[in-house]
């Protein structure tokens, strides 16, 4: 799976800078932010702490992707789950050294969106994912891959959502963000 130097369609591109203006109007000028997507087979990071992005990062390592490359059946298999994390570990470390330090991390993914209400957020313009809530979360899906129904664990049985969710915790986890904001509306 090639994960360096992704081109996306310009539509993903388009979201990624609107996702980025978003978190900017949000968060205030001169905060250090970084802004997440995640499209169909991309992942794109945009960051900076001006009114424009200063970079833009992308990685063929969207949900449709991981979900595509690895997870066969719904739920996973284990084995499924692991080579998954493998490879989605591999497409994130190297981006740590080029994205700003002590930045937030913020979205307007209704995806994200998704997952965070999963996560116990209560719904509201935003939402402030914790690290913490997300490894919850995350834990409730291992149980799934491991054979507890998805319903019993107030999961969907998405491939889609299970990829979404593994890119989400270890993107934060490996760049070292404690939440993630997701903006939107109520």
């Amino acid at each position: 799976m090639s994960q360096t130097n992704a081109t996306p369609p310009p539509a993903a591109e388009q979201a990624l800078l609107q996702s980025y203006a978003a978190a900017r109007q949000h968060a205030g000028a001169g905060v250090e932010l970084v802004a997440l997507q995640l499209e169909g087979e991309y992942l794109g990071l945009a960051f900076g702490s001006g009114e424009h992005a200063v970079g833009l990062l992308w990685r063929t390592l969207g949900p449709g992707r991981v979900a595509k490359d690895h997870f066969k059946t719904s739920p996973p298999t284990p084995l499924a789950m692991e080579n998954a994390i493998a490879a989605v570990e591999d497409g994130v470390m190297p981006l740590r050294p080029l994205l700003p330090s002590g930045a937030r991390l913020l979205s307007t993914d209704a995806v994200l969106r998704q997952i965070a209400a999963l996560s116990g957020m209560v719904p509201a313009q935003t939402m402030r994912l914790s690290l913490e809530a997300l490894e919850d979360t995350f834990n409730r899906l291992v149980s799934v891959v491991e054979g507890t129904p998805a319903s019993r664990m107030g999961l969907p049985e998405s491939p889609a959502l299970a990829a979404t969710l593994l890119i989400l915790r270890e993107l934060m986890h490996h760049l070292h963000f404690d939440h993630l904001e997701v903006l939107g509306a109520d």
